[in-house]
């Protein structure tokens, strides 16, 4: 499928993000294979997953496009979303559809920018599209100069000098600043924040944890009762 094809399908779609961290009950590539298998017959058109070993598994029960990243810690490092030519490798290599990458404007591990990695990624990944995950309208802008193809304000919040930007809004400011499709992610937990969104002019939507993670959205049901 060539990149065009690939975002008319994804358009205003429901894309869900499928992870669970090492500490959490449902960490396996089986049963994450089995989430996307569940996020499909629900209705989503796309799928976003972490590590090759997981998305080895869900190809075996979908056929939808994956958006892939990859965590990976670094000692001192704040940036963790794919973030070297290492892990962009390895996800070019199994052929995902949508790399997505820390696109904020932080160093990466080697003293690395974005824009310097995106541009190695690119040069050996010609037809690779690229997905940058920032934290505020700056970020979006300058990954899109980089060359990014796709933003998301995935990180909003996540960073130190984003605590007060809302994702939505966010949406909406980028869609009016950049000239890429901009994919709604990080904390559209609601139908209604994903609906308002597509309304806002996001291309599609990703929803994980309101989704994929029940411990969490446990926690959320629990509070909310010892709160009463």
């Amino acid at each position: 499928m060539n990149s065009l094809d690939l975002l008319n399908r994804l358009q205003h779609s429901l894309i869900v993000s499928c992870q669970a961290l090492e500490d959490e009950p449902l960490h396996s590539s089986f049963i994450m294979s089995k989430m996307a298998l569940a996020a499909k017959q629900g209705g989503a058109v796309g799928i976003r997953a972490n590590s090759v070993e997981d998305i080895q598994a869900i190809k075996q029960e979908v056929d939808l496009p994956i958006i892939g990243i990859i965590k990976k810690d670094f000692p001192d490092e704040a940036v963790f979303i794919t973030p070297t030519f290492t892990e962009i490798s390895a996800l070019a290599e199994e052929g995902v559809d949508i790399i997505a990458l820390d696109g904020t404007n932080r160093m990466r591990p080697g003293n690395q920018t974005f824009p310097q990695l995106l541009s190695q990624a690119k040069q050996a990944f010609p037809e690779q599209l690229f997905m940058a995950d920032v934290s505020t309208l700056e970020e979006g802008i300058l990954a899109v100069e980089a060359g990014a193809d796709i933003v998301a304000p995935t990180l909003a919040g996540y960073t130190p000098y984003s605590q007060d930007v809302n994702p939505l809004a966010l949406v909406k400011q980028l869609v009016e600043k950049v000239n890429v499709p901009v994919i709604a992610e990080g904390n559209f937990d609601t139908p209604e924040k994903a609906r308002l969104a597509i309304e806002l002019g996001a291309h599609a939507v990703v929803v994980g944890s309101a989704i994929t993670r029940p411990m969490k959205i446990t926690e959320k049901f629990a509070a909310a009762i010892q709160n009463k």
